[in-house]
Order: C-alpha cells, then sequence, then structure tokens
C-alpha cells in the first residue's frame, strides 16, 4: 500500500459569482521514503492541491466534491478535526511557500518551533527550546541560540524560510510538503538546504513532495514529475525521462524557457499566451489556444489523462500518438 494516495481531487472556491473550480480530477500516489516532483506555471493549481492535502482551505469557502486522499490508510478528508491536529505537524508537515504570513508575528521563533514540539513530543519548555535550537543551527542559521528569542520581522527573508524549514522537519515527519522551499534563498544555502532534505529522507524514510518553478531543482532532487496546467495533470513521467524527452507540448514549452548559460541567444524562449482562469477554461484542451500542435479536435472536447506503454501519463492526442508509433 502507498503511503499516500490522491483519487479524482477536485477543490471548488466560493466567491460572490459562485463556486469555481480551480483543481480538477488529480491523482498520484507516492511510496514510502519516494519523492514527487509537481511543476508548472503560477496559477496551474500546485498549492491549492498541496494545501487539499491537510485540509487547509476555508471550510466555508472551498469544497472538494468526489476527492479521496488517504494517507498510510486513513482516509484525510473525513477524519475528525483532533485526529486531523494531530497528523498536522507529525506525520505529514508542510514547508509554506510564503514564511512571513506563515510566521506568527506576534510569537518569538523559540514559542513557535517550541509549539510543534511540545504539542506533538511532550516536550517541556526548556526541552523544547534546546531542541529548538538545535533546529536552527541544522538549517545554517547562524548563532542559532540567540536567534531563538527574535520575532520574524526582525530575520532576513531567507532566515525566515529556514526557520519554516526548521518548524517542518522539527517531528521528523513521514511525510514533508514543500513548497517554494528555497525561494528566498541564495543558491548556497539552496544547495544546503535540499543537501538537508536528502539527509533527512534518507536517515528516517520520509517521503517529499517538493513544488518548484525552478525545474534544475526538481530534476535534480525526485524521482518522479508531474506537470499541472490550468488546474489538471497534462504530464507525469519519471524525472529522468521527462527531462531527457518532455512529450507535452506544455512540458516542452517550460523546459525551453530555462536560461542556457551556454546560449548566446538574446531573448529567452517564452509560451504565448496566458494561463486561463479557473471557471474559464476553454471546452477542449485547456493548452490548446496556446499550441502550435493543436488540431481541432483537441479543441473541441475534454482530453483525457491517458497511459503509454512507458507507464508515462499525457494528455496529449498528437505527441501520444506519435509516441506510441515509435513504440
Amino acid at each position: 500500500m502507498s503511503l499516500l494516495e490522491v483519487d479524482n481531487l477536485s477543490v471548488d472556491f466560493r466567491d460572490d459569482a459562485g463556486w469555481t473550480r480551480a483543481v480538477s480530477d488529480v491523482s498520484f500516489s507516492l511510496e514510502e521514503n519516494a519523492s514527487l516532483g509537481i511543476v508548472g506555471e503560477s496559477g496551474s493549481g500546485k498549492s491549492v492541491c498541496a494545501l487539499s492535502l491537510l485540509r487547509l482551505h476555508h471550510k466555508r469557502t472551498s469544497r472538494m466534491p468526489g476527492s479521496r486522499v488517504r494517507f498510510d490508510g486513513r482516509d484525510v478528508l473525513a477524519m475528525p478535526e483532533r485526529e486531523l491536529r494531530q497528523l498536522r505537524g507529525a506525520d505529514i508537515a508542510m514547508i509554506f511557500q510564503d514564511p512571513m504570513t506563515s510566521l506568527n508575528p506576534v510569537l518569538t521563533i523559540a514559542d513557535q518551533i517550541g509549539e510543534t514540539l511540545r504539542i506533538h513530543q511532550g516536550l517541556d519548555k526548556a526541552a523544547a527550546r534546546r531542541r529548538a535550537a538545535q533546529l536552527l543551527d541544522m538549517v545554517r542559521i547562524p548563532d542559532a541560540a540567540r536567534r531563538l528569542d527574535e520575532y520574524p520581522h526582525r530575520l532576513s527573508g531567507g532566515m525566515r524560510q529556514r526557520v519554516m524549514i526548521a518548524m517542518a522537519i522539527a517531528c521528523r515527519p513521514r511525510l514533508l510538503i514543500a513548497d517554494e522551499p528555497t525561494t528566498a534563498l541564495d543558491v548556497t544555502i539552496q544547495a544546503q538546504i535540499m543537501q538537508l532534505l536528502r539527509e533527512l529522507q534518507a536517515e528516517i524514510g520520509m517521503s517529499v513532495i517538493l513544488i518548484s518553478h525552478d525545474l534544475g531543482l526538481v530534476a535534480e532532487f525526485v524521482e518522479r514529475v508531474i506537470v499541472m496546467y490550468a488546474g489538471h495533470i497534462v504530464e507525469e513521467a519519471a524525472a529522468a525521462d521527462l527531462f531527457e524527452r518532455p512529450l507535452h507540448p506544455y512540458t516542452e514549452g517550460l523546459l525551453h524557457a530555462i536560461p542556457n548559460l551556454d546560449d548566446d541567444a538574446p531573448r529567452l524562449a517564452a509560451i504565448p499566451g496566458n494561463i486561463p482562469a479557473g471557471g474559464a477554461w476553454p471546452r477542449g484542451c485547456r493548452f490548446g489556444p496556446r499550441c502550435a500542435l493543436a488540431r481541432p479536435e483537441c479543441l473541441a472536447a475534454p482530453v483525457p489523462l491517458e497511459t503509454l506503454r512507458d507507464g508515462r501519463l499525457l494528455r496529449c492526442p498528437p505527441r501520444r500518438a506519435a509516441s506510441e508509433a515509435r513504440a
């Protein structure tokens, strides 16, 4: 049995105009001690999916019809609130994208890390403080003991991000969801943090879902990659296969947009057009209006996500036909 099983995850949000679907029919699984990357443009639904796994959307303005999320055999979406609070932070932890809004501005760093340790590990205040200092040292925050009494606004963006990582790994979770975990960090610290996550994964068998715009980071860290566009999956494959031979035109466009230091091209390659807003998706292929390969049949009806002979998932009839013909 997989550690995490997500089946037909769909997420709707309510506003003054009614319900709008942000994510539709996302399914994937994750084994113990495995790593999965989720990539795509801003607005593709990556973070919405991640927050849904822990039911972190507001109850009154969100719903997940027909969805199922199972962690270690337990139904997360049907779990009582008390049991869910025990799951969050202990078995499943999350590194949030914006540390300034995720950290409490009126509590010290020691209080915020210590709260997790006291609730989930039963440490007293003194023991929690000592452990918090060790965690800050692990994530390479200088003069860690002194930083414990600082408030978030006194720290740099990079330090706040590292505090979030320290809080996430405090209880040695079985699953870590990392939503842009190194956005505010320079290249050197980024490498140190990713190495730390690798070491933790190897030491405690932690599984990782890495959400990132940095395709290079994803390529180096994860075993399998999901590419999302306009709220659903357009391609899923082993990381090595995806980066060596992307099949979906959107995946191809994302990889071509990565700067190449050996290339003297005056301009970066760009995908024309913009990602459609939720609720305003095209009738057919959602990427169709931006795709050079689009055929009339691609635009006429929804395109299914199909499994190729090599196990790759693909939502593109022209590319699927070409790939199967070569096979």
